[in-house]
């Protein structure tokens, strides 16, 4: 191990609060690969999916939806579990049951028992011993609506997907609060990650909150955006990288993301853009949490070596 890998981990092991924000199993990569910082790591998962078991769950029921909260939680489980196992089976049973994940069901279970639906969270992450804290982004039912080019809105995540266009502007219909554990988490981070992951439907979900979008702006830590490894099926794929930075201020209200992290065959650091070789040698589709853990601690070693510089600039031109 080089010099530089060595400042680098000792700099990620000296971060008391890292935040991640996204959803389903972007997010849940990133959860995975810092998973060693334990309870100084937080993930804030968007809750606007309506397809699959969460989506009858929402339909039949007036719940947020539990897909990408059980989805990070699965990537933070111990494997292998029969917690993990309990978490991801899936009914195949030519009932109702049929399609729908366990994980989801014993989530939407817990939380008729809890008051409040972070409650339920934080009892299945008790039961499975994670330390990492996951939180919804809220705790209220509400879903992803697009605006279309022709001036149409396109109700839920699934029709958003379906979209042969990017969309002019993305809302939440009803609009809803943010959990206050997520704003106060962000407030108080050092590093805040946003991405890798569906950009509209994954991403944007949790900038569109105006509590987290204000404590996006107010928050001192460093926000790092993770790009995906190949282009989006959906129709985020007509979003430039720095279209989707510039989605992200708009909706934050802010120019906040000093670095990006991209996929590359080779290291280049180009000041915003920051390549790194980040898939999977199993599955290029994923990224590799050892590699994707080294690009996260590489860049924040790079930024705070650049403020360090940036104060002693003054000083030495005095001198």
């Amino acid at each position: 191990m080089g010099n530089q890998d060595l400042l680098a981990t000792s700099q990620l092991d000296s971060i008391q609060q890292l935040v991640a924000i996204g959803g389903g199993h972007g997010l849940g990569r990133v959860l995975s690969a810092l998973s060693s910082m334990g309870p100084r790591l937080t993930g804030i998962v968007a809750t606007t999916d309506n397809g699959g078991s969460t989506g009858r769950l929402r339909q039949d029921q007036n719940t947020i939806a539990w897909g990408d909260l059980r989805n990070c939680i699965s990537h933070l489980a111990m494997r292998p579990s029969l917690g993990a196992r309990l978490l991801d089976h899936r009914f195949e049973t030519e009932n109702e049951l049929q399609g729908h994940n366990l994980g989801n069901l014993i989530l939407y279970a817990l939380d008729q028992l809890c008051v409040r639906p972070l409650e339920a969270v934080d009892l299945i992450r008790n039961m499975l011993q994670i330390n990492t804290r996951i939180i919804p982004m809220s705790e209220h039912s509400t879903h992803l609506v697009a605006l279309s080019a022709c001036g149409a809105k396109i109700f839920g995540e699934l029709n958003v997907d379906d979209m042969a266009d990017a969309p002019l502007a993305l809302m939440l219909e009803p609009e809803v609060s943010a959990t206050s554990e997520a704003c106060e988490s962000i407030l108080n981070a050092e590093v805040i990650i946003l991405g890798p992951g569906s950009f509209l439907t994954s991403i944007m979900p949790n900038l569109l909150l105006p509590e987290l979008a204000q404590a996006l702006r107010k928050t001192h830590g460093q926000i790092i955006f993770i790009d995906n490894l190949h282009q989006e099926l959906s129709p985020a794929k007509h979003i430039s990288l720095a279209d989707k930075i510039a989605w992200c201020h708009q909706a934050i209200g802010k120019d906040v993301i000093s670095q990006v992290i991209c996929h590359g065959k080779d290291i280049r650091l180009e000041g915003l853009y920051n390549y790194f070789p980040l898939a999977s040698k199993q599955d290029s589709g994923r990224h590799d949490k050892q590699l994707l853990r080294h690009a996260i601690e590489r860049v924040i070693v790079q930024s705070k070596a650049a403020k360090l510089q940036a104060l002693l600039r003054p000083t030495l031109t005095t001198i």
